[in-house]
C-alpha cells in the first residue's frame, strides 16, 4: 500500500492525461452535436458582448468557459442579423449562421477544450474524495471507473451541461459534507462558493437547496451530546440545528452573490427590452406564466436586479420545458409521454457490464454489512435496527448524503417528463463509482488471506474489463451500449436521441463520401439526400451535392444518408392512411453505416409505393 501511495500522483496524472487525450482525439473526429449548435454561439456572445439573449434556459458558466478560447480565433459574429437584433429564441438560427459562416470545425474543437478540463477536474475530485473515505487504492479505482467509462468519454468533450453539472454537483457535495462535519466559517465559505458554481452550471442544481437543508437537519438531530454536557439532549440538538441553519443561510447568501456577479458580467450590455421580448414569447398570460412574466419584466427594469431577472427567467423556462416533454423513440415506440421504464432500462443497457457487476456487488456488501451490524447490536430486533441506523446517521453523513441524492435524482428523473438520454443521469454516476469502490475495498480488506487472494484476482479481472471497454469500442463512445444488447451497432434499435444519434457523425459521412468518390472516379456521388439530426449543416460539408430530405417526401432514385433517430421515429410512429414515412427504405440494404448513427443507401430506381 505504501508503494501505491508513493506512485499515486503519477498514476492519477497518467489516467487524467489519457482521459484528456482520448477526449481530444474523439472531439477532432466528431461534428457539432445538436445542443452544441445553441450553446457554442451563446458562449461566444456572452464573453464577447456580455449579452445573454441566446439560450437563457441554461446558466452561463459552462458557456462562458467554452466561449473564452473562441475570443482568440478570427471569427465573425452576425450582430447585424435581424435574428440577433429582433429575434426571440433565435439560438438555433444564430448557431447555424455563426458556425457555418466561419470555420465550424475549428470553432467546435476549441470551444470543447474547457469542457474536457472540467471533466478532468471531476476525475481529480473522484480520486480525492474516495481516497479520503476509503484509501488511495480505492481512490484510484473510482477514478478508473470514471475515466474509462465510454459514456463519460462520449460526452466529456461536448459543449453541453451534462459533464459540467455532474462535476460541480459532486464537488459541491464534497465541500458541503466537509462543512457538515466541521462547520467552520472557512468551510461555510467554500460550501457557499461551490453551491453557487453548481447553480451557475445547470438549473437542476436547485434541488441541492432542499437536499442540503435536509442533510443538516438529520445530522444535527442525530448527534449525541457529550457525556459531560449537562444540557438536555433536545436542547443540545436544537442548538446544533440552529448553528447549522445560520451558517447554511450564510452559504446560500454567498451562493447568490456569486450568481449575481457572474450574471452581471453576462448581462451588463443586454437591453432590458430583450428580457421583455423573451418573457412575452415564453410565458402565457394565464396561471403561473402570468406571474413569472410580470416578475421578469418588473425586475429587468431595475439595473441592480436585472442579473437576477435573467437568472430566474432561466429557472422558469426550465419548469416549462420539463412539463412540456419531448418526442422520443424507445423500445419500438414513438411517444411524447414519458415512460417510467425509460431511465432504468437505458441505464441497464448503457452502463458498462463491469460497472453493473461492481454496483451489484457493492449493494450486496452493504446489505451484508447492515445485517452483520444488526446482529451484533443489543436489544430486540427493532432496537437493534434503530441503533444501527442512528449510529450510521451520526457517522456516515457522506455516504447517506450521496445515497439520498442518488435516490432523489433517480426518482425525479423516472417520474419526470423528459426522456432525452442517459446523459441526464450523469450527476449520479460519480457517487455510484465512489460508493462502489469504497464498499468493495472495505469488503476485500475484511477477508482472510486465502479468500482475499481469490477475491483480489476476480476484482482485478473486472478492472481489466473496465479498462478494455473504451479500447474495444473506440471511438463509439457517445453511441455506446453494453454487450447485453450487442454494443453500439445495435443500440439504436432500443433507444435513440443523445443515447445513439446526436449528430456526431456528419464529418465522418463527409470523409466516407470523399473516399467513395476516390474509389469510384467514374461514378462519384453527385447528389446525396441527407436527413440529418444534429448541430452541423450538411450543406457546409457537401455544398451543391447536398439535397435536404425528410421522411414526408416521395422517394426517388439516388443516394440517401439518414440519421438513425429519424429512421426509427419514422418507421415506428403511428401513421394515418396515406402518411409518408421511411417504411419503403427498409426493403433495401444500406451500402454502409457511417459511425453508428448515419445509414447510407443507394436506390437504383424510383421505388413503387
Amino acid at each position: 500500500m505504501q508503494r501505491i501511495k508513493k506512485f499515486a500522483p503519477y498514476i492519477v496524472g497518467a489516467i487524467l492525461t489519457a482521459f484528456i487525450a482520448i477526449s481530444l482525439v474523439v472531439s477532432r473526429q466528431e461534428s457539432t452535436t445538436m445542443d452544441e449548435q445553441a450553446h457554442i454561439p451563446s458562449g461566444y456572445s456572452y464573453v464577447k458582448y456580455h449579452d445573454m439573449r441566446l439560450n437563457p434556459e441554461h446558466p452561463p458558466l459552462l458557456k462562458d468557459l467554452a466561449g473564452i478560447p473562441l475570443q482568440f480565433l478570427d471569427v465573425n459574429f452576425p450582430t447585424d442579423d435581424p435574428q440577433w437584433t429582433e429575434g426571440v429564441n433565435a439560438q438555433w438560427y444564430m448557431g447555424n449562421t455563426f458556425l457555418h459562416t466561419n470555420d465550424a470545425d475549428a470553432i467546435t474543437f476549441w470551444s470543447r477544450f474547457p469542457i474536457i478540463l472540467v471533466g478532468a477536474l471531476l476525475g481529480f475530485f473522484m480520486f480525492r474524495w474516495t481516497r479520503e473515505m476509503a484509501g488511495t487504492a480505492a481512490g484510484l479505482i473510482a477514478l478508473t471507473l470514471y475515466a474509462f467509462n465510454p459514456n463519460i468519454l462520449g460526452h466529456s468533450h461536448y459543449v453541453t451541461t451534462d459533464i459540467g453539472i455532474a462535476a460541480f454537483i459532486f464537488i459541491s457535495f464534497y465541500y458541503f459534507v466537509h462543512f457538515v462535519k466541521r462547520p467552520s466559517w472557512k468551510n461555510t465559505l467554500l460550501a457557499g462558493i461551490f453551491l453557487g458554481i453548481a447553480q451557475l452550471t445547470k438549473f437542476s442544481a436547485v434541488m441541492l437547496f432542499p437536499m442540503f437543508g435536509l442533510i443538516i437537519t438529520i445530522y444535527a438531530f442525530a448527534q449525541k451530546k457529550p457525556d459531560n454536557d449537562p444540557t438536555p439532549q433536545w436542547k443540545y440538538s436544537l442548538k446544533k440545528f440552529f448553528e447549522y441553519v445560520l451558517k447554511y443561510a450564510v452559504a446560500v447568501v454567498i451562493c447568490f452573490i456569486l450568481i449575481w456577479v457572474l450574471y452581471v458580467y453576462n448581462t451588463i450590455s443586454m437591453p432590458p427590452e430583450k428580457l421583455h421580448d423573451i418573457s412575452n414569447y415564453v410565458f402565457s398570460d394565464k396561471g403561473a406564466g402570468k406571474y413569472a412574466k410580470a416578475f421578469v419584466i418588473y425586475t429587468s427594469n431595475i439595473p441592480v436586479l436585472k442579473p437576477l431577472s435573467e437568472y430566474f427567467l432561466g429557472v422558469f423556462m426550465v419548469f416549462i420545458r420539463v412539463t412540456g416533454g419531448n418526442t422520443f423513440y424507445f423500445l419500438g415506440e414513438v411517444s411524447n409521454h414519458a415512460s417510467k421504464a425509460y431511465f432504468p432500462v437505458v441505464y441497464l443497457i448503457k452502463e458498462t457490464l463491469p460497472m453493473l457487476l461492481l454496483l451489484l456487488s457493492g449493494l450486496l456488501i452493504t446489505i451484508w454489512q447492515f445485517a452483520k451490524h444488526v446482529a451484533a447490536a443489543q436489544g430486540n430486533i427493532l432496537k437493534k435496527v434503530w441503533s444501527v441506523i442512528l449510529n450510521y446517521l451520526r457517522t456516515g453523513v457522506a455516504q447517506y448524503s450521496m445515497i439520498g441524492f442518488v435516490l432523489l435524482y433517480a426518482y425525479v428523473s423516472i417520474t419526470g417528463n423528459l426522456n432525452i438520454g442517459f446523459r441526464h443521469l450523469f450527476p449520479i454516476l460519480p457517487f455510484l463509482y465512489l460508493l462502489s469502490a469504497k464498499k468493495i475495498f472495505e469488503f476485500l480488506r475484511s477477508l482472510s488471506t486465502p479468500t482475499k487472494k481469490v477475491a483480489y484476482a476476480a476484482f482485478g479481472v473486472i478492472m481489466v474489463w473496465v479498462i478494455l471497454e473504451p479500447i474495444i469500442f473506440f471511438p463509439s463512445y457517445m453511441s455506446y451500449f453494453n454487450e447485453l444488447v450487442g454494443g453500439p451497432k445495435n443500440g439504436y434499435q432500443y433507444v435513440t436521441d443523445s443515447n445513439a444519434d446526436w449528430g456526431q457523425d456528419l464529418k465522418r459521412l463527409r470523409n466516407w463520401v470523399a473516399q467513395y468518390d476516390s474509389e469510384h472516379p467514374d461514378a462519384p456521388i453527385d447528389k446525396i439526400r441527407v436527413d440529418y439530426f444534429g448541430g452541423s449543416n450538411p450543406q457546409y460539408y457537401f455544398g451543391d451535392r447536398y439535397v435536404s430530405w425528410h421522411a414526408d417526401l416521395a422517394p426517388e432514385a439516388g443516394w440517401y444518408a439518414i440519421s438513425a433517430g429519424f429512421l426509427q421515429e419514422s418507421t415506428h410512429k403511428q401513421k394515418n392512411p396515406g402518411d409518408m414515412s421511411y417504411d419503403w427504405i427498409l426493403n433495401y440494404t444500406p451500402v454502409t453505416r457511417v459511425g453508428d448513427s448515419i445509414f447510407v443507401y443507394y436506390i437504383p430506381e424510383t421505388p413503387q409505393l
